[in-house]
C-alpha cells in the first residue's frame, strides 16, 4: 500500500455520544443581537441569565480494522471544559465536575487507547479538557509557568496520551495568538501540552480570502473539494465565523449514516435561525452565511448533524421549512 492510501479506504465506525458535563452561558452572549423578548419564547434563563449548555462529545470506533493499526482506530471528537478551572470559574460557567474522561469511562472506553482527537476550535470549553489535573502519584505532562494555568492546577497530565490530535492550522495560529473577542478563552494549560502531538490541516476556504460572500451565496467549490479527508472515513470542513479556523467534521456510522459534528457555527437547535449568531463571533456575519450553507448541504445530502452544545437531543435532521429557510427536526438517535 502506498504512503496514506489508507487514508481512501472505506471505513465507518460505531458512535457514542460523550456527554461531558453541563455548561451555563450568559444568554445575551448566547443569542447576540436577538432580543430577549424572541430567544425567551425558546428557553429560560437561570437567576444569573445564563442558560443551560452542555458538552457534547462522541466517541468513534471503527467497525473494521484500519490498515495502518492493524486494529479498530478509535477517535474522540471534541473535548470540551475539563476539570482545570477553579472553583471560582467553574461556578460562573456551572461546571458540574463531569468531563470527557469521566463519560468515555463510562461508557466502557480507556483514555489510554484513544488513537486520535479531533478538535473543532480550540476555545477553554471545547479543547480544555484535553488535558486534567495532576493526580496523587502521577508525574506531570506539563507544569504552568506565571499566568499560563487557566485555574488554580499548575501541573497537568494529557488525557489521551497516545493520540494524535486533529485542529486546523488557520485555529492553531489564532490560539497562539489570542485572537478572540473573549479575553480568556485559549489557554496555554491546553495548547503549550498537545503541541507535540498535533497534525494541522489546512482546509479549502468556502470563499476566497479578502471576499465577502452575499449573505445567501453558495461557496464555488463543491463541498468534496473543500473536505479535507484527515483518517480513514473521517473527513473535516471549514465552518468559519465563530473562529476563522473552525472546523467541523464529517464521518459515516454503522448504520451507514452520514454524520457531521456541528461547532458553534451553529451550537444548538435555537440557533438553525438565520441571524442568531454569537455575540463570541469573531465575524457574526461569516458565521450566518456558513450557517446557510451548512444547512442546504445536510438538507440536499441527508446529513444528520450532531449540535455541540445542545442541552436536549442533540442529533437533528435538516428539511426545508417552506418560507426559505430550514428547520431541525429530531433525527431520532437520541
Amino acid at each position: 500500500m502506498l504512503k496514506h492510501e489508507h487514508l481512501a479506504q472505506p471505513m465507518t465506525y460505531t458512535c457514542t455520544l460523550l456527554r461531558a458535563g453541563r455548561l451555563l452561558l450568559d444568554a445575551g452572549g448566547m443569542f447576540g443581537l436577538i432580543p430577549r423578548v424572541v430567544w425567551q419564547t425558546m428557553v429560560d434563563p437561570d437567576e444569573k441569565h445564563r442558560v443551560e449548555l452542555h458538552h457534547n462529545c462522541l466517541w468513534l470506533v471503527g467497525t473494521t480494522d484500519d490498515p495502518e493499526l492493524g486494529r479498530p482506530r478509535q477517535v474522540i471528537i471534541e473535548a470540551g471544559t475539563g476539570d482545570k478551572l477553579d472553583p471560582k470559574m467553574a461556578g460562573i460557567f456551572g461546571l458540574d465536575g463531569r468531563t470527557v474522561e469521566t463519560a468515555l469511562t463510562e461508557a466502557g472506553g480507556d483514555p489510554a487507547k484513544i488513537d486520535d482527537v479531533v478538535i473543532s476550535h480550540l476555545h477553554f470549553d471545547h479543547a480544555g479538557g484535553l488535558t486534567r489535573r495532576l493526580r496523587p502519584g502521577e508525574t506531570a505532562d506539563w507544569t504552568a509557568g506565571p499566568k499560563e494555568a487557566s485555574g488554580d492546577a499548575s501541573e497537568v497530565k494529557l488525557t489521551f496520551p497516545n493520540a494524535t490530535v486533529h485542529v486546523q492550522e488557520k485555529e492553531w495560529h489564532t490560539a497562539l495568538a489570542g485572537d478572540s473577542v473573549m479575553t480568556r478563552t485559549y489557554y496555554a494549560d491546553h495548547l503549550a501540552p498537545i503541541e507535540s502531538k498535533l497534525r494541522l490541516h489546512d482546509s479549502p476556504r468556502p470563499f476566497e480570502p479578502g471576499r465577502v460572500p452575499h449573505k445567501d451565496e453558495r461557496p464555488a467549490l463543491p463541498w468534496e473539494r473543500r473536505a479535507t479527508t484527515i483518517l480513514p472515513g473521517i473527513k473535516v470542513f471549514l465552518t468559519p465565523g465563530h473562529t476563522w479556523g473552525q472546523q467541523a467534521t464529517w464521518f459515516t456510522d454503522e448504520q451507514d449514516r452520514t454524520v457531521v459534528f456541528v461547532p458553534d457555527v451553529m451550537p444548538t437547535a435555537w440557533h438553525a435561525g438565520k441571524a442568531y449568531s454569537l455575540a463570541y463571533d469573531v465575524e457574526p456575519y461569516t458565521s450566518m452565511v456558513s450557517k446557510g450553507w451548512l444547512l442546504r448541504e445536510a438538507s440536499e445530502r441527508g446529513w444528520t448533524l450532531m449540535l455541540d452544545h445542545e442541552p436536549g437531543d442533540p442529533w437533528r435532521r435538516v428539511e426545508p421549512n417552506g418560507k426559505g429557510w430550514y428547520a431541525l427536526k429530531p433525527a431520532g438517535l437520541a
